[in-house]
């Protein structure tokens, strides 16, 4: 693996960080003139916890946290100091559709100077049956996740969605390389949606399409990351190639 000796390190989607410790262990002892590291989230309260966290626990660490939507506010980000490691776990990106990826992918590089790098996740393509159990599983966590979705606009819109008319549909489309996730009726349904003045009317057997989440080979990788100006480098997989970690830039 390339020594990468970063000076700044900015996660994307950085969360209560805890994944970027094990790159602020390496890096700091490797970066004797000091580290900054720049959190980007949409959650304000999230962010502040985690960085006090982070200075507690790693003296020489500078932290400049950045709050907003990864696919709109990117140029609050400051420029680096030093040679740039970026970071974008998980595999948050296969939730983008193929030109919300150009764009975004766009923007990280217009955060990289020559030298600097993308350290990034993919969830790859694999068994149709393991993806099935992944998004239907036996208990049903997956279609409480993604019922909730309905929770959360009558929370935040004062609707009157009635979550549990609704049945967990998801399935892998071969064509697409994705997963979809859907919520379909089986009776009609009719929901308001007060904050926008809004009724619908969602007919039985119709489809409420809440999530895609893409599935990657590493020839889609290497053509996605290359229309970006971010050429592959390296490519790290887990036994059963079921997860992919990508050295970019």
């Amino acid at each position: 693996m390339p020594v990468l000796a970063p000076q700044d390190i900015l996660e994307i989607g950085a969360g209560a960080g805890v994944k970027v410790r094990r790159f602020l262990d390496a890096a700091i002892a490797s970066t004797p003139a000091g580290l900054r590291y720049i959190p980007f989230d949409v959650d304000a309260k999230t962010t502040r916890a985690a960085a006090r966290s982070l200075l507690r626990d790693y003296l020489p660490l500078r932290i400049h946290g950045v709050i907003g939507d990864f696919e709109r506010h990117l140029s609050r980000v400051p420029p680096p100091e030093g040679r740039r490691l970026v970071l974008f776990l998980g595999s948050t990106i296969g939730n983008l559709d193929a030109p919300a990826r150009h764009a975004m992918l766009g923007q990280i590089r217009g955060l990289m100077r020559d030298g600097d790098r993308l350290l990034l996740g993919v969830d790859l393509v694999k068994d149709t049956r393991v993806l099935d159990a992944a998004y239907d599983d036996a208990a049903g966590v997956t279609a409480e996740f993604n019922r909730n979705v309905l929770r959360v606009v009558n929370r935040r819109l004062d609707a009157d969605f009635r979550p549990e008319a609704f049945r967990h549909v998801a399935f892998y489309n071969a064509e697409a390389s994705r997963i979809e996730m859907h919520l379909v009726p089986d009776k009609t349904q009719t929901a308001r949606i007060r904050a926008l003045g809004l009724t619908v009317t969602i007919a039985a057997g119709e489809s409420i399409w809440t999530e895609s989440s893409y599935k990657f080979t590493r020839e889609s990788v290497t053509a996605m990351l290359a229309d970006a100006g971010l050429p592959l480098r390296e490519w790290y997989t887990d036994a059963g190639d079921r997860f992919a970690v990508v050295l970019a830039g």
